[in-house]
């Protein structure tokens, strides 16, 4: 469908649990009905799409190393509220399974399936 003007252009800033499910239940609703959809990923938002979905110590400098280990990646990512030390993004994906709901991992790879275009910010991939 594209040149329709039917797209949909998604940013995520946010590096946290639920923004992300928010943002990939979007796109994903969007690209299901024929939508050309777009994330861009900027700041802590780049934390979803990391290479890296752990906490690992990566980098050229030390700073680099500290900065990209308490990042974490996917499998790290805070609930915006109430994280009690990263218990609550596990509880909430369990809370999805059971109750038959598309987990974070899940949407992602529906968007993938989908056509979903995702495009990383270089200036704060460089920063960050």
């Amino acid at each position: 469908m594209a040149g329709t003007g039917r797209k949909l252009s998604l940013i995520s800033f946010s590096g946290d649990f639920d923004k992300a499910i928010a943002v990939f239940t979007l796109a994903t609703g969007a690209a299901a009905v024929g939508r050309e959809v777009n994330i861009f990923f900027t700041f802590w938002g780049l934390n979803i799409v990391r290479k890296n979905r752990w906490r690992m110590f990566t980098g050229k400098g030390v700073l680099d190393r500290v900065f990209n280990f308490l990042m974490g990646g996917l499998a790290c990512l805070p609930l915006s509220r109430f994280n009690f030390l990263g218990l609550s993004p596990l509880l909430m994906t369990y809370m999805m399974k059971k109750n038959n709901v598309a987990t974070l991992p899940e949407l992602i790879e529906s968007a993938n399936a989908l056509g979903v275009k995702l495009f990383a910010c270089e200036m704060a991939m460089v920063i960050l």
